[in-house]
């Protein structure tokens, strides 16, 4: 497994992986996500996002990190937030220059994904990207 930490629920092991697509964004780089409304649009908007999100995490446990087919790369992982687990499934999509163009990011269990599509609502709270996740509490 390529450049990332295992750990677990003990603390936040696998928080030290940094992805290297991070710092390799298209200019018009794409977020998708179920825990999202809408797409987020441009590097900064992805880069403020998944940054926000990490910090999120309790931990994350990786099970794998590596390319796939031409263009892909995948990270799948356990993590999370306030107690209540994640698992998920991050699917980065490169142009012809080698920068990541489009991400996808899958997280389940649906109770948890809305919990941190709340949490990070918050986080964005007076910005225009808390518009990409919910606002209202169960």
């Amino acid at each position: 497994m390529p450049n990332a930490e295992s750990g677990g629920p003990g603390g936040r092991q696998g928080l030290s992986y940094y992805p290297w697509w991070l710092d390799n964004l298209a200019e018009d780089a794409t977020l998708e996500g179920g825990a999202m409304n809408g797409t987020a649009r441009g590097a900064e908007a992805v880069r403020a996002i998944v940054v926000k999100a990490r910090e999120l995490y309790e931990f994350q446990d990786f099970s794998f990190t590596g390319d796939f087919g031409n263009n892909g790369f995948l990270e799948i992982y356990n993590a999370s937030v306030q107690g209540e687990p994640l698992k998920v499934v991050v699917t980065v999509t490169r142009n012809a220059a080698g920068q990541a163009q489009n991400l996808a990011v899958l997280h389940r269990p649906r109770n948890s994904l809305l919990l941190f599509s709340r949490l990070m609502h918050e986080k964005f709270a007076g910005a225009r990207l808390a518009e990409h996740f919910l606002a209202d509490k169960p």
